[in-house]
């Protein structure tokens, strides 16, 4: 009978056929470090795997739209902050004067469009047509003559009557009293029978005055059209005609009526050089 390996002395151990295959304890252990020659080893470098973008042509397209659309909104902001610049540093009431004065063009702008239709309305009637333009032109003929004199005229004003029993009131007074009436409203005006033209000079000496070369003797009677209320005051102002008159020992009377007639009329001027044009 043999001896079993475990009990041999003095001799060395045999170690046996070597194994034909992995243990069954073995069996589920992986060995990286074995390849076959159809499965090469792979090479461990530490970054995951790259995984295929089956997505990137969609991604690009939504990267394009976006840019476009961003690219818009800056244009459509830069013209907009372009318009606006040069009210965004304006003050509140800069601001709230411009849109008084925009509000108060519109409504004339609104008022001269109200009224040229009504003209427009009114011309535009084949009937009336000749008609108001014939009477527009009148009107606008009459008022010409009276404020150039060439026409008389009639309605509220002011008489005023400076006596002058010195012989002390001179042209440069009487001229003052045209002037203050005009800037007082005054239309149209005579004096002791000489229509007051825009024309119209003052000469003479005290006591022996002339308007545009005819002779006016005291009291000097003014008769105004305009409103009677305003040029009363205007003569009655600190240092005005008033008072200068009565430094000159001369009196002023002043009575506003409802009625003035202005018969006096200028003669028209008859041109030495200019004539009418010869229509097409």
């Amino acid at each position: 009978m043999s001896t079993p390996p475990s009990e041999r002395s003095g001799g060395a151990e045999d170690p046996g056929p070597p194994p034909q295959g992995p243990s069954p304890d073995d069996a589920d252990v992986p060995t990286p470090d074995r390849a076959t020659p159809d499965s090469p080893v792979a090479e461990d470098t530490g970054a995951p795997p790259r995984r295929k973008r089956r997505g990137d042509p969609l991604a690009a397209a939504l990267i394009g739209v976006l840019t476009l659309l961003l690219g818009f909104a800056f244009a459509v902001q830069v013209r907009t902050t372009d318009d606006g610049h040069d009210l965004a540093g304006a003050r509140e009431e800069d601001l709230v004067r411009i849109l008084d004065d925009l509000t108060g063009r519109e409504e004339r702008l609104r008022q001269q469009i109200a009224e040229q239709r009504g003209i427009l309305e009114q011309l535009g009637s084949s009937d009336s047509q000749s008609e108001a333009a014939l009477a527009e032109a009148r009107e606008r003929s009459e008022a010409l003559g009276i404020l150039n004199g060439t026409l008389p005229a009639q309605g509220p004003g002011l008489e005023m009557t400076i006596r002058d029993p010195a012989g002390a009131v001179s042209a440069a007074i009487l001229l003052d009293a045209v002037q203050e009436l005009r800037g007082a409203g005054a239309e149209t005006m005579q004096v002791d029978g000489v229509r007051i033209g825009v024309s119209t000079a003052v000469t003479g000496r005290p006591g022996d005055l002339a308007l545009d070369g005819q002779d006016v003797q005291a009291p000097y009677v003014f008769r105004v059209i305009g409103s009677g209320q305003d040029m009363a005051t205007a003569m009655n102002i600190p240092n005005g005609v008033v008072d200068k008159v009565r430094l000159k020992d001369g009196t002023v009377d002043l009575m506003p009526s409802d009625l003035v007639v202005v018969d006096a009329v200028r003669p028209l001027d008859e041109p030495q050089y200019a004539e009418p044009a010869d229509g097409d």
